[in-house]
């Protein structure tokens, strides 16, 4: 009898490769030596309690931080194999191939339509048959569509917190990223408009690379394929999320999912 030959595990295409990354304000340093390897189309979240570097780490991401003058950023972050900070790389560029999402809904006192065209019109597009079909195309990916469709002259400001927060995820998406970062994009609503922003990250992976920082470690349990758990500027663990909830490996990470600090 032949016995059969478990095939071999196939190892995930990573999209982001983080290494040996410090961040700086000032003369305090945020972010610890922290590597990181993001899969491609998965969601990664990034857990911890407050301050503990979440939010800078996600920065770092697609240079954020380099806004900030007080900021130093040092290591390498690799976007499919290029580093992000190289000298000859233009940040603006790659916050187009890595949009960002922040925590609280933050659209342009303009029209529906214009906040979501308004990236493609900066990147030249000028057709208004071609912006509006990315207009149409943005709602739809962001679950916004039906929701909007007869008042897309109307200001954006009109609509609720979580319309707000999904005409952001479509704005984002109108540009084409490659990841999207997300900054607690559910913090400041209500639990009907979280599970919508669940249900659309669901749907995202299959063309998005999504990592998102969370205060909710329920919400990172149901929504993240991929866990990493800060403290204190140290990236503690990495780990598949099943893993990591169920069977962690630092005590320090089974500390804080069962609730012991944070």
């Amino acid at each position: 009898m032949i016995s059969s030959i478990p095939p071999p595990e196939v190892q995930p295409a990573f999209k982001l490769k983080v290494e040996d990354l410090n961040v700086y304000y000032g003369d305090f340093q945020a972010i610890k030596h922290a590597a990181l390897d993001v899969p491609e189309n998965q969601i990664t979240a990034l857990i911890g309690p407050s301050g503990c570097g979440k939010t800078t780490f996600l920065r770092a991401l697609n240079r954020m931080h380099d806004l900030s003058p007080n900021v130093r950023v040092e290591g390498k972050v690799e976007l499919d194999g290029e580093d992000i900070y190289a000298r000859d790389v233009d940040p603006v560029a790659i916050r187009h191939r890595i949009g960002m999402v922040f925590q609280r809904p933050n659209p342009f006192p303009k029209s529906i339509y214009e906040n979501v065209v308004y990236g493609p019109k900066i990147h030249g597009i000028r057709s208004r048959r071609k912006l509006a079909e990315i207009c149409e195309r943005s709602l739809h990916r962001a679950a916004l569509w039906d929701e909007v469709k007869d008042r897309l002259n109307r200001s954006a400001l009109d609509l609720s917190g979580g319309q707000q927060q999904r005409l952001c995820i479509a704005r984002v998406l109108a540009v084409e990223p490659e990841v999207i970062l997300m900054d607690e994009p559910a913090s400041a609503l209500d639990p009907i408009a979280t599970s919508k922003i669940e249900d659309l990250l669901g749907e995202l992976t299959d063309d998005y690379t999504v990592v998102i920082v969370t205060h909710s470690m329920q919400q990172a349990a149901r929504i993240s394929d991929f866990t990493a758990f800060f403290l204190m500027g140290d990236l503690i663990e990495v780990g598949a999320t099943s893993e990591i909830f169920v069977k962690p490996k630092d005590k320090r990470t089974e500390d804080y999912i069962t609730g012991r600090y944070g």
